[in-house]
């Protein structure tokens, strides 16, 4: 198993805030392995499979996915922001006092919005 891929289940873990025993019976279920360490390719795609049609791909009511809130911290790491730019941002632009409280749709438009402010720091 590639060690990125070993660590994008592990930050997958973390942001869902599986507790151990829910992380191994989600192994268990989707790819027939007891630990990370034994996926392989097919398996790994499983795994990830699942997670994209479950309840725990969606971080909130409002269907913020966590592939859009992880995409969204990599765009303000790469921007140099800190938590607390992020959030002042999403305040003064999209009236929400943070991350999680984004709906799907204005996941969207913040990301397009950090993509178009990367486009123009670069310039």
């Amino acid at each position: 198993m590639d060690k990125k891929k070993l660590a994008l289940i592990h930050i997958i873990k973390k942001e869902l805030n599986l507790s151990e025993e829910e992380y191994r019976n989600i192994l268990r279920r989707a790819a027939g392995v007891e630990s990370a360490k034994d996926l392989d390719a097919p398996k790994f795609r499983k795994l990830m499979n699942h997670f994209v049609r479950s309840r725990h791909w969606q971080v909130n009511r409002w269907g913020l996915t966590i592939r859009q809130r992880l995409y969204i911290k990599y765009l303000t790491r790469e921007l140099g922001w800190s938590n607390e730019h992020l959030d002042n941002f999403l305040k003064k632009y999209y009236h929400k006092p943070g991350t999680d409280e984004l709906t799907r749709k204005e996941a969207i438009k913040v990301i397009e919005s950090l993509k178009h402010i990367m486009l123009h720091k670069r310039i």
